[in-house]
């Protein structure tokens, strides 16, 4: 087995060696590299940090000329009380254009709940291992062994090596210039998430360390140890004075994971998902009806299941856990003929206010809160006509539409059937593929707003939107009808009529019941409950 380190951290490690100074690979590279090597393949760090005596005068100091730094001054960068020197590497990765050097270092109480009270410099490795959060983030790797061409040295296993307890690691390898006062390795082989010392202490210190243990088991498909879980449980109220941006980063990593569903229900294991997602928690337990299999909250973390599983965005994932958070509070009558109509309304609003409560930008709440709203999309091959797929994709918005159709196979997928794309997905696929092209704002018209205020001699104003607006109704049901010449002669005609007919004429595609709400959709509600 050999340790693949960039050159990028070989270049930094051997300039602190070059000055007299230890250097150790710690954290979360160091797991991720024996994890990797001892699966036969590789996991890439997401950051490469080192660890060392130097303190950060004398880091800063080494580094001033650094060679690797790109051209522009200082060479490293020192903005906080931690102890933490960046050295820019210049590389054109982003996870080497910085490595991050910290001095050894042990920490006071965690008054706050988040900050180490008071930084002290700590002289030893294994000192600065011992503050750590889980085992397998406490070990170390001495740089000037990974330097080497040979990073496993084997031992007879009647060594004094091999006399070690199980959690140590595997009694047959050593891996030469590993640091493991904590049993990690013996961790990461037996898949188990365990906190450095006593779980209480550690999770009083920062109870983000709560949402990092589930995280973390995640991510790697790991349980977490039972007197690790107990300490969750009974510290988990504490995860509620953690601000909630620190919280959203923790769950974004959840959701990104492919075990998305497993990090959901650890969550509620552990009483955590109460302080995270509570509207999700709604649906545990609540019975749908005759045409639902699951519970709202199985079919829920089901859905984002089948979502992560396909490796759908981020925005998909969580509307697709989201979709119908809101039925518990729709929901009419009870057993076999329950109702859950407007659900999709509530939802979203609900899926709206939970993601705006952890901070997540607009731009995200509003693209989920649109897919939410629109999952209960209706179609039927026969009976939507080719205006009303033109209405569908002005109204779902063509960017939206590849997301909006995987909410709905995670959907389908969700609710036990075995089809996530039958074939009336099918076929609207090739009803939307057959009309995208056609108008569908009014930017794709034949004439533009300057044409309208030439032809009626009007300034800039609503008027000029509205009539483009009453253009567009037309046009959306026939597209034929956005020639030049034909909307020219429209504009004259529309022109003509008074400010309240114009405004109602532009509006009508808001407020009229198209194929896609009207009828066949309304008759669909009905038949299912929904």
């Amino acid at each position: 087995m050999k340790i693949d380190v960039p050159e990028e951290v070989r270049s930094v490690a051997r300039v602190l060696r070059d000055a007299g100074f230890e250097a150790h690979l710690v954290g979360g590279c160091v797991r991720d590299l024996l994890l990797g090597a001892a699966r036969g393949g590789r996991i890439e760090p997401k950051d490469w940090d080192i660890a060392t005596n130097a303190k950060p005068d004398d880091i800063q100091k080494i580094f001033s000329g650094f060679e690797g730094a790109p051209a522009d001054n200082p060479a490293t960068v020192y903005e906080n009380d931690f102890g933490t020197v960046g050295v820019k590497t210049g590389s054109d990765d982003p996870a080497l254009k910085v490595i991050e050097i910290t001095t050894y270092r042990i920490e006071g109480k965690y008054t706050d709940q988040r900050h180490p009270d008071e930084v002290k410099f700590a002289k030893t490795i294994e000192e600065d291992l011992s503050r750590r959060d889980f085992t397998v983030n406490a070990m170390a790797l001495d740089v000037v062994h990974v330097l080497n061409a040979e990073n496993v040295v084997m031992v007879d296993k009647s060594s004094e090596q091999a006399k070690r307890s199980d959690r140590q690691s595997d009694p047959a390898i050593t891996i030469s210039g590993l640091i493991d006062p904590f049993g990690g390795r013996a961790d990461l082989k037996n898949k188990i998430i365990r906190t450095v010392g006593a779980p209480e202490d550690r999770f009083s210190e920062d109870a983000l360390r709560l949402m990092r243990a589930v995280r973390f088991a995640t991510e790697l498909d790991f349980e977490i140890e039972l007197n690790t879980r107990r300490a969750i449980e009974k510290c988990s109220r504490e995860l509620a004075v953690i601000a909630k941006e620190r919280v959203r980063d923790e769950l974004v990593k959840m959701m990104t994971a492919s075990r998305a569903a497993k990090g959901i229900l650890f969550l509620e294991e552990l009483n955590l998902l109460e302080y995270v997602l509570p509207e999700l928690r709604e649906g545990i337990g609540i019975d749908q009806n005759k045409h639902h299999v699951y519970t709202i909250f199985e079919h829920n973390v089901r859905s984002l299941d089948y979502a992560a599983k396909q490796d759908y965005s981020l925005e998909v994932r969580m509307a697709s856990l989201l979709h119908d958070i809101g039925k518990t509070r729709a929901k009419g009558g009870t057993g076999a003929d329950a109702t859950f109509y407007q659900h999709e309304y509530i939802s979203a609003k609900m899926a709206a206010r939970a993601l705006d409560r952890l901070r997540f930008p607009k731009e995200f709440i509003e693209k989920v809160a649109h897919l939410v709203r629109r999952h209960m999309f209706y179609y039927n091959v026969g009976e939507i006509s080719d205006a009303g797929v033109r209405r569908f994709l002005v109204r779902v918005g063509p960017e939206n539409i590849d997301d909006l159709l995987k909410v709905r196979e995670a959907d389908r997928i969700g609710s036990g059937v075995k089809k996530a794309i039958p074939y009336k997905l099918r076929h609207l696929l090739f009803m939307i593929e057959k009309v995208k092209h056609d108008p569908l704002s009014p930017k794709m018209l034949n004439v533009n707003g300057e044409d309208v205020m030439k032809i009626l001699r009007i300034a800039p104003g609503p008027r000029v939107g509205w009539l483009l607006s009453a253009l567009l109704e037309e046009v959306l049901d026939d597209p034929a009808k956005n020639g030049r010449e034909y909307l020219i002669a429209r504009i004259e005609d529309i022109g003509a009529m008074s400010d309240d007919v114009l405004k109602e004429a532009a509006l009508r595609s808001r407020i009229k019941k198209d194929e896609f709400e009207a009828g066949a959709e309304e008759e669909m509600k009905k038949k299912f409950y929904v």
